[in-house]
């Protein structure tokens, strides 16, 4: 089978179902890029301000689809160009410390009385106020302070999650969604408002199932005693003969009864599938388990059965993998393999659109004659 990875991605459509959004993006990192990366894979027209002489990437990924214009926010001319271009636009998104945009002449007060019906989405780790909203921080530190980072990991340390939990779980997607929700409000009410997306509070957020059990008597603050941290021999990863990794989360009783089948575990130990105190003892014997047979070998046992089973595969083996492949979950473009756009819709379907510069008093112009 061809992996959709080694396929050049086809040609962007118009119609996404946020196409006729116009959305002003203040360059930034993490966070903000990725969110604004997915609205414009939706279909709607991202216009990245960017500082002169910024030579930004146009075929980044997160960046892809934008239209990229460089100026100096610190030139009063070029602020009034921006304010221009905000004035026909439908949502603003910034990752500034808590009072830049006030300082530059564009903070909510100023930008929402020249376009009362602009969402002012704004993207920060510790949000707009509290005691540490103008204190440095990244990733690590948003989940540190929400019980999550001290929830992953090891029994010994917590373990880093990449920046997935805060930069784009608890940042990007809840940024996407206020920004979205305003949007849907604003169209009624004709009014906009400002859209404060914390990497802290989205982080928090997350945790939210894990606070639950905690309350339900179902969930320890040690690691590596729970079930879904690594503390269950039926739920986690295992090292096989090749040193490749498989995973497996059987913890329905019909599937956990699969898993004994298919690895053969018929010992009556493991019969007691939720005895916390045999939990030690059977991981390690899975551990031998699994390591008596290759990752491939696995595959071709468990793979497509329902004991939840799946390869840990490295970020250049996923796009290669036949499922993958065939939803073509991973494209080509300009030579980078790349995640396609998500989630997928049925009538207005995503697409990557390329970025390229612009000049702001056309955009302008344009806008203006679409409003």
């Amino acid at each position: 089978m061809t992996s959709s990875a080694q396929t050049q991605a086809a040609p962007a459509r118009a119609g996404g179902p946020l196409t006729g959004f116009r959305i002003v993006e203040f360059a930034g990192i993490g966070p903000g890029p990725f969110a604004c990366m997915m609205l414009a894979d939706m279909g709607a027209e991202v216009v990245t301000l960017d500082r002169v002489g910024a030579r930004k990437n146009l075929k980044s990924v997160a960046g892809r689809g934008r239209k990229v214009v460089e100026l100096d926010l610190k030139d009063k001319a070029s602020i009034a160009q921006v304010m221009d271009l905000l004035a026909n636009a439908d949502a603003l998104i910034e990752g500034f410390r808590p009072g830049v945009m006030e300082r530059l002449g564009l903070g909510p007060d100023v930008v929402l009385a020249r376009n009362p019906r602009l969402v002012f989405g704004r993207m920060t780790g510790w949000g707009q106020q509290g005691p540490l909203a103008q204190a440095a921080g990244h990733d690590i530190n948003y989940i540190s302070v929400t019980g999550a980072l001290a929830a992953i990991g090891t029994a010994e340390k917590p373990v880093l999650p990449l920046n997935l939990v805060g930069d784009f779980g608890g940042g990007a997607l809840y940024l996407v969604v206020g920004v979205l929700a305003a949007l849907l409000e604003a169209q009624k009410s004709g009014k906009g408002q400002v859209v404060d997306a914390a990497m802290c509070d989205g982080a928090a957020s997350l945790m939210s199932m894990f606070f639950d059990m905690a309350a339900a008597g179902r969930w320890t603050e040690q690691r590596e005693s729970n079930f879904l941290d690594g503390g269950a021999h039926f739920y986690g990863v295992y090292e096989c003969a090749c040193g490749r990794f498989i995973s497996i989360g059987s913890i329905e009783p019909q599937f956990y009864t699969l898993l004994r089948q298919h690895a053969g575990l018929t010992d009556a130990d493991f019969d007691s599938q939720m005895d916390r105190k045999a939990w030690p003892a059977l991981k390690q014997r899975l551990v031998g388990v699994f390591k008596s047979k290759t990752r491939d070998d696995w595959c071709a046992i468990m793979e497509g059965t329902d004991i939840c089973f799946a390869p840990v595969l490295t970020m250049s083996e996923a796009p290669e993998h036949p499922h993958m492949a065939a939803r073509e979950t991973f494209v080509s473009r300009h030579g980078v393999t790349q995640p396609a756009p998500a989630p997928r819709f049925s009538r207005t379907p995503s697409a990557i659109r390329d970025a390229a510069t612009a000049d702001i008093g056309k955009l302008t112009e344009e806008w203006r004659a679409r409003r």
